[in-house]
């Protein structure tokens, strides 16, 4: 049997390689747009739609928060720790008379501040003691009263009033539902426009506003004179949903 051997040479041998990796490129441009086009996560691209909606309920308020403060200057500091402490106590006694319970009768504030003569070389000529009190009211009928009668027991300051609701569980549930019809209403009007249909939802997100607390300001008078006028007013409690729809 004959044998053959080839014999080749360096430069050919290069010529070689140099034509299988341009046949290798060659290959891979061909091959990359096809894979390319295949999905990555094998779900086709979601069509959506993003709306908004908004829901309002009226609320009226059945509690308050009333904060109500005894101010004394003396000279002496004992002087007037002394004389404050008997009048908040002849006003803690004044809405335990009107049904007023411990529980609903917090201190806010209470402090001891020296009063200064800046005529000349300046001095401590008395001192001034403040002790205020947060009353929550849960009966509005009784605030007025509330007021007269912790003035008349010699409260000095009446620093606010805020109005509340005890619960607002119905209120906010309505104002929701509202808000979600409302979004649904506008996806239907878009979808319609658009010639497409709505088939589900991605994602559902609120935001809760309600201007409380309000507040108002006065001092009454003294016990025996005429009431001091109470109006609670309304207000909007608002939930705005922001909702993500399908569709196809």
């Amino acid at each position: 049997m004959a044998s053959f051997k080839t014999r080749i040479s360096g430069s050919e041998l290069r010529s070689w390689v140099a034509l299988a990796a341009t046949a290798g490129l060659f290959v891979g441009i061909l091959a990359g747009p096809v894979m390319a086009t295949e999905p990555t996560n094998g779900n086709p691209s979601e069509h959506t739609i993003s709306v908004s909606g908004s829901g309002k309920v009226l609320l009226t308020p059945d509690i308050a928060d009333v904060s109500l403060g005894v101010t004394i200057q003396r000279d002496k500091v004992a002087t007037a720790r002394d004389e404050a402490a008997a009048v908040m106590a002849a006003v803690i006694a004044a809405l335990h008379n009107l049904g007023i319970a411990d529980a609903d009768i917090k201190t806010t504030q209470l402090y001891i501040s020296p009063v200064y003569d800046y005529s000349g070389a300046q001095r401590i000529t008395g001192y001034q003691i403040s002790n205020v009190i947060s009353v929550h009211v849960r009966d509005l009928a009784k605030l007025a009263d509330v007021i007269d009668q912790s003035v008349a027991a010699g409260a000095t300051d009446v620093q606010g009033v805020a109005f509340d609701v005890a619960d607002r569980t119905a209120a906010e549930r309505d104002a929701r539902e509202a808000a979600v019809r409302d979004a649904r209403a506008r996806a239907d009007t878009l979808a319609a426009a658009a010639g497409v249909t709505i088939t589900g939802v991605v994602s559902i997100s609120e935001t809760t506003s309600t201007p409380w607390p309000w507040y108002g300001r006065g001092l009454a008078q003294d016990g025996a004179g005429v009431p001091t006028p109470i109006q609670p007013g309304t207000a909007e409690l608002t939930i705005d949903v922001a909702v993500v729809y399908l569709i196809g």
